[in-house]
């Protein structure tokens, strides 16, 4: 529950990156662990007994074009005490932008649709320059930023930010249409950690299912191509079909409850067919 974590450094942290954030707020959206958390403040969203799971790393996806408002996002960070850490030998290079102050290894990550061929003239594709920060270029993240979600960030709901804040979040039918579509593509390890997400998504909207299917059929299913609808239509059935290994896993990486693979399986296969149905 977020309320039980608001002694943590890291809301803390996360608050200064929204600081630093607020002149981009209404253009950029959270994404990954942290929307995951952040949903349980929307007024869709049902208590439950257990906390989200927790995240060191805050990912913002961002469109390929940001204005500067007199300084960049990188300069923001900078003064904020974020320092930069150059990953592989991409151009423009992956950065992490860590926060220094803290013991939390906080740290933030921009993101951007990647559209078209992974490589182009040769070299791949898989960074951008935008608004003075990094981001790294991934396929299918244009449906995050596509018709989010919003919820308030502030004192009053446990963030100690200076203002009062709404941030935008996917909204939950692209978040799990999303991790659906990029399945295959991930690391085995993170397949069970967004199989966990999907189920906990799953079960925070589980009293507004009849809402998020008609997300998917007004904003998030228009999106896709007849090839994608069809892979996230079978996802029921081919991702949770059968108790897999990775399911185990998933169920494994449950903290603050008990859950069976088989428990898992069922609650996602449900709550899946009825927002796709």
């Amino acid at each position: 529950m977020m309320q039980d974590t608001n002694t943590r450094d890291d809301l803390k942290s996360f608050a200064r990156l929204v600081d630093v954030l607020a002149p981009w707020l209404d253009q950029v959206v959270i994404v990954g662990g942290w929307a995951h958390r952040l949903y349980r403040l929307h007024p869709l969203a049902q208590p439950l007994e257990y906390e989200p799971l927790a995240t060191f790393d805050t990912d913002v996806a961002m469109p390929d074009k940001l204005p500067h408002h007199g300084e960049g996002i990188g300069a923001r960070l900078a003064a904020s005490g974020f320092t930069e850490e150059l990953l592989g030998d991409m151009r423009p290079p992956a950065i992490h932008y860590r926060l220094v102050a803290g013991s939390d290894g906080f740290y933030a990550e921009f993101l951007t649709p990647l559209i078209g061929s992974e490589n182009k003239r040769g070299k791949r594709d898989a960074t951008a320059s935008i608004a003075g920060v990094s981001a790294q270029k991934l396929r299918h993240l244009e449906l995050l930023l596509s018709a989010p979600w919003q919820v308030e960030i502030g004192p009053t709901t446990g963030f100690p930010t200076t203002d009062r804040y709404l941030v935008q979040i996917p909204n939950p039918v692209a978040y799990l249409v999303q991790k659906i579509l990029i399945h295959e593509r991930r690391e085995v390890g993170n397949r069970a950690k967004d199989l966990l997400y999907m189920h906990d998504t799953i079960e925070v909207f589980g009293s507004a299912l009849p809402e998020l299917k008609k997300v998917w059929q007004e904003s998030v299913r228009p999106l896709l191509s007849a090839k994608a609808v069809r892979s996230v239509e079978s996802a029921p059935k081919v991702l949770f079909g059968e108790v897999s290994d990775a399911i185990r896993e998933a169920a494994r990486m449950a903290t603050g409850r008990v859950v069976s693979p088989a428990q898992l399986m069922e609650t996602c296969e449900a709550g899946l067919s009825a927002i796709l149905a």
